[in-house]
C-alpha cells in the first residue's frame, strides 16, 4: 500500500529521532531503511543480548519488532508530533538462533491518531533469512509533542 507522508522530511525525522534513543546504540541497531510507512533495522548478534541458550533474547526481538513499527509508523506523522506504541501483540515462531536479526514492519492502517502496523523479525544464520517473530502493533500519534531528548 502507499503512504502519503505529511512532511517533505520525513526520512531526516525517523532518523534524528532513531539517533536519540539510547537502547537503539546500546544493542548495536542500525537503522537501514526508511520509506513512508515501511522501517527496517538490523541488529547484528552479541552474546550480551541472549538468553539462556545463547539465542537473540525475546526481548531484543520484541523491541525491534516495535521499533521498525513505530518509525514505519512515525514516517507518516506531522512535523512535530512524537509517537508512542499503545499495544502489540508479538508470535516469537522461532528461536533468535543466528547472526543476525533484521526487523522490517509496514503500516496497515494509518488514521488520524491510531496506527495499525504489522512487524516481521527474520534471524540470519548461515546467509539464510527465516521468520522468528511476527507482530501487529497499534501507536498513537501525539501531535505537537516532539521528541523531547
Amino acid at each position: 500500500m502507499k503512504f502519503q507522508p505529511k512532511t517533505k522530511n520525513y526520512k531526516t525525522k525517523v532518523e534524528e529521532s532513531f539517533e536519540r534513543q539510547q537502547f537503539m546504540k546500546l544493542i548495536n541497531a542500525k537503522l537501514i531503511a526508511v520509506q513512508p510507512g515501511y522501517c527496517e533495522i538490523h541488529v547484528p548478534y552479541d552474546s550480551n543480548l541472549t538468553q539462556q541458550h545463547g539465542f537473540f533474547h525475546a526481548g531484543v526481538i520484541s523491541t525491534i519488532a516495535d521499533n521498525t513499527a513505530g518509525y514505519a509508523g512515525f514516517s507518516l506523522m506531522e512535523e512535530n508530533s512524537s509517537v508512542l506504541t499503545v499495544e502489540f501483540k508479538i508470535n516469537l515462531m522461532s528461536p533468535g538462533d543466528g547472526e543476525l536479526l533484521i526487523g522490517k514492519s509496514h503500516v496497515i492502517k494509518n488514521g488520524r491518531t491510531l496506527t495499525i502496523c504489522k512487524s516481521d523479525v527474520y534471524i540470519v544464520k548461515n546467509n539464510k533469512e527465516k521468520l522468528c517473530a511476527s507482530a501487529q502493533l497499534t501507536l498513537i500519534e501525539l501531535k505537537n509533542s516532539p521528541d523531547k531528548i
